[in-house]
């Protein structure tokens, strides 16, 4: 079932659920609804029909029997939708993320307050310029996979020190004490790992 936005939010962000388990994507409707308009959709050919300019956030599955989250993120970029995009995936994050344009990725099993947080974080980076939310999504990059790697294999991975040195050249840019983000900016690292992951 698609979920509808109550009457008090006819002026509320648009949030686009895709999963192909039709129980995961409408319990996520299901918490967002009261805050948003919600949008489901249960594969990736009912995504890409969905997805449209007044999609503000998705909340979008990896992996899916008809197109792959990632088929479906490069054909919303090709199309310069100008929306959020989160994976919500049971995929260990590996290197392949560094070049993908998505804002932030979360693992399954996901909660109804991680969900509440992701969202309400992409809506307040559209207040952002570019280079801070390129920062932003990198960072959480960043954040993702040093929360799943060791040390040693980080430190080898070509693409993921490159994306460290954009970062470093980001952060120079966008100054959190000047851009008006502090707790946003603060949020990106108060998980940040501290065992073998963490490159800090």
């Amino acid at each position: 079932m698609a979920a509808t936005a109550d009457t008090d939010a006819t002026e509320s962000e648009t949030v686009l659920v895709v999963d192909d388990e039709e129980d995961i994507a409408d319990l996520y409707a299901a918490w967002l609804e009261m805050d948003y308009e919600v949008r489901t959709a249960y594969n990736g050919g009912e995504a890409l029909k969905k997805a449209d300019e007044t999609v503000d956030v998705v909340l979008l599955d990896r992996q899916m029997p008809d197109y792959s989250g990632d088929e479906i993120l490069e054909r919303f970029r090709e199309r310069e939708l100008d929306c959020r995009v989160v994976m919500v995936t049971a995929v260990d994050p590996d290197f392949d993320i560094v070049s993908m344009e998505f804002d932030d990725y979360l693992t399954k099993p996901v909660m109804r307050e991680d969900l509440d947080e992701a969202v309400t974080s992409m809506r307040e980076r559209d207040a952002y310029d570019e280079t801070v939310q390129e920062y932003f999504a990198l960072t959480s990059k960043k954040a993702t996979l040093e929360a799943e790697k060791p040390r040693a294999e980080l430190e080898n991975n070509e693409e993921y020190q490159q994306m460290v040195a954009r970062v470093d050249e980001l952060k120079e840019e966008a100054d959190p004490a000047t851009a008006g983000f502090d707790d946003d900016y603060e949020s990106l690292f108060q998980e940040l790992p501290d065992g073998d992951g963490a490159a800090f």
